[in-house]
């Protein structure tokens, strides 16, 4: 039996709906409080509902928030947004990558973590069962205390390295997982290490059908993508809308090749909208809506073109791929 565990409550994976599966919708990362970067900084709670009102608008079901607790997260506002939009929202237990370790605690996290000035001391000076039991508790019972539980477990490594320190938390998230089989999900800085990550999951015993690798668009490498794919993982294109980065046509022609390559049913797709000029209602950006109402239609009628139906993947994408890689397998 499999189920989905959201803000409010398990369901069944066939009511997740419509998926984005990696955003941010309310966070204020205390490294970018830190160091001024106010664009950064989600902080307005009407503005983050008015364009999640915007994704429900065009027919979008559950937003996967992955912001994990040393970036800033707000779970009670999420929650709110949640409950007002009337979408799911799937929250997430774990960690980031560890530069933002370095910021100073707020208040209300340490109480959750311990007499800590910074992250990078709580993860050093914590075991790695230590910090299996922190995540395993934002599963089992809740997000920093509350009542809403995390519906995923998260690790990340920087630009071409895996510090210590982040070996020491995708440890603790491999064995988080096996005692609560939640799904897992990897932040790649700039979509690297994504092998070396796999090779720790290995060696810690972890089926990578259950994990999702992000960022796959910043490194956009079709062979270096079908590796990942090979061990059954899913891969995250989240930076949909991003053509500082690269155009469309670039991720476009990288998802379609997973596809000619027989990995449709591994693609997830999303915006990881983390900037106040991301969000339409902060600050006149493309918005949460961008993927649904725009970039659907264009990815639709790229891969008809290219002899794919368009449709069928976009519901591959967006609905069953989703259900399959959020799920809970007990």
């Amino acid at each position: 039996m499999s189920f989905i565990r959201t803000f409010f409550g398990d369901i069944k994976p066939e009511q997740l709906g419509f998926t984005y599966s990696h955003e941010h919708i309310v966070c204020r990362p205390p490294y970018w409080v830190e160091k001024g970067e106010n664009d950064l900084l989600l902080d307005n709670k009407e503005a983050s509902l008015k364009d999640v009102l915007d994704f429900k608008k065009h027919g979008g079901q559950t937003i996967v928030d992955a912001t994990a607790v040393d970036y800033g997260r707000d779970v009670e506002v999420v929650a709110e947004i949640g409950k007002e939009a009337g979408i799911f929202i799937i929250g997430t237990a774990g960690f980031n990558k560890s530069f933002l370790w370095d910021a100073k605690i707020e208040e209300k996290v340490r109480k959750v973590i311990g007499p800590f000035d910074t992250y990078t001391q709580w993860i050093d000076h914590s075991s790695i069962n230590e910090l299996t039991e922190f995540v395993v508790k934002e599963i089992e019972e809740g997000l920093e205390g509350t009542s809403y539980k995390g519906g995923q477990v998260k690790f990340g490594t920087g630009y071409n390295r895996i510090t210590p320190l982040e070996e020491k938390t995708i440890r603790a998230v491999a064995r988080a997982h096996h005692e609560t089989k939640a799904p897992v999900h990897s932040h790649t800085e700039v979509g690297t290490m994504a092998l070396e990550q796999i090779e720790i999951l290995k060696s810690e015993g972890v089926d990578l059908s259950y994990v999702s690798f992000g960022h796959m668009d910043r490194n956009p490498d079709p062979y270096y993508h079908e590796q990942i794919a090979k061990t059954g993982a899913f891969l995250c294109f989240d930076g949909i809308a991003k053509i500082k980065y690269a155009p469309e046509s670039t991720r476009i022609h990288c998802i379609l090749e997973l596809v000619r390559k027989g990995y449709e049913g591994q693609i997830l797709v999303s915006g990881d909208t983390a900037r106040k000029t991301y969000y339409k209602h902060y600050d006149d950006g493309l918005g949460l809506e961008y993927i649904i109402a725009k970039w659907v239609p264009r990815f639709i009628d790229e891969a008809n073109k290219a002899g794919f139906d368009g449709e069928k993947l976009v519901y591959l994408f967006f609905v069953e791929n989703p259900a399959k890689c959020f799920a809970f397998k007990k």
